[in-house]
C-alpha cells in the first residue's frame, strides 16, 4: 500500500515549481491531490500529469487572498476528492528590493499572500481536521524567516510569522491528533528564484555566489523539497509537531 492510498492532498500553489513537484511526488504515492493555484491552466497541466500516470488529481483555481475562494475551493475538494487529510501551504509571492526602497501596497500583496493567506487556509480546514481527530499540515516558509535575506524584508518577516504561527497552532490543535511543521526551502530555482536574480542585476554573479555559499555545491531543484515535505505529511511523522526544517544544501545549519 502506497503511503497516501485513499488520503486527500490540498497543496496551493501547486501549478509552480515547489508546488507541482509536491503534487506529482503525492500522486505517485496514491494520494487524491487537489491542485490550487491562482493560475488555473497551470494547475490543470499538473493534475493532468498526476492522471496521466495513474493517479487521481483536480484542479482548482483559488485565490487564497480571498476568503471566499478559499472557501469555494475548500468545499469543491471535499465534494469531488473526500475530506481534506493534509494540507500543504505552499503558495508565495515576493519582491526583490531593498525595503527604504518598497511601498506599502507592496508590503500588503506580501502580507496577503505569504502570511493571510496562509491564516485563511488553516482557518478553512482546521475545524474538519479537529471533527475527525486527524490531519498534518505542512507549512513552506523559507529559510530567510530563520537567518534573513536581504532584499526580503517584508517576506522574511511574513515567512517569520508563519513560522510562529505554525508552531502556535500545532500547540492548540495537538489534542485533536493534528501536526503542524515547517519546511524552509533555501534557493531554489523555481519562477521566483529567476526574480529574484534578475532583481539583483547580475544573475550570473548572484548565481555564481549562492553556488559558492552552499556546502552541497549547487542551487536547489523543485524536486529536493518534496522528500521532506511527504515526511511531514506522513504516519512516519506521527509524533513530530511544531518543527522547522531547513532544506537548503547546508547553506543554514543553526537550530
Amino acid at each position: 500500500m502506497k503511503r497516501f492510498e485513499h488520503k486527500t492532498i490540498v497543496v496551493t500553489g501547486g501549478g509552480g515549481g515547489i508546488g507541482g513537484a509536491t503534487c506529482l511526488r503525492f500522486g505517485k504515492e496514491g494520494a487524491r491531490v487537489a491542485v490550487f493555484d491562482l493560475n488555473l491552466e497551470a494547475a490543470e497541466k499538473v493534475a493532468a500529469q498526476i492522471r496521466a500516470d495513474g493517479g487521481v488529481a483536480q484542479a482548482l483555481k483559488c485565490d487564497i487572498t480571498d476568503r471566499a475562494s478559499v472557501d469555494a475551493a475548500v468545499a469543491a475538494t471535499e465534494a469531488q476528492l473526500g475530506p481534506i487529510d493534509v494540507l500543504v501551504n505552499n503558495a508565495g509571492w515576493d519582491v526583490f528590493k531593498p525595503f527604504t526602497k518598497t511601498e506599502p501596497a507592496q508590503w500588503d500583496k506580501l502580507i496577503a499572500v505569504n502570511l493571510t493567506g496562509a491564516l485563511h487556509m488553516h482557518h478553512a480546514v482546521l475545524p474538519g481536521m479537529a471533527s475527525r481527530k486527524a490531519g498534518r499540515i505542512v507549512n513552506i516558509a523559507s529559510d530567510a524567516a530563520r537567518v534573513g535575506s536581504s532584499g526580503e524584508a517584508v517576506y522574511a518577516a511574513c515567512k517569520g510569522g508563519l513560522v510562529s504561527f505554525s508552531k502556535t497552532v500545532a500547540r492548540e490543535h495537538a489534542r485533536h491528533g493534528i501536526t503542524v511543521n515547517v519546511v524552509c526551502p533555501g534557493p531554489t530555482d523555481t519562477a521566483l528564484f529567476a526574480e529574484y536574480k534578475e532583481g539583483a542585476g547580475n544573475p550570473e554573479k548572484l548565481m555564481e555566489a549562492f553556488t559558492r555559499s552552499i556546502p552541497l555545491g549547487r542551487i536547489g531543484q523543485p524536486g529536493d523539497l518534496p522528500g521532506a515535505i511527504l515526511f511531514f505529511a506522513s504516519e512516519d511523522a506521527a509524533f513530530v509537531t511544531g518543527q522547522v526544517l531547513s532544506v537548503s544544501g547546508g547553506l543554514t545549519m543553526n537550530g
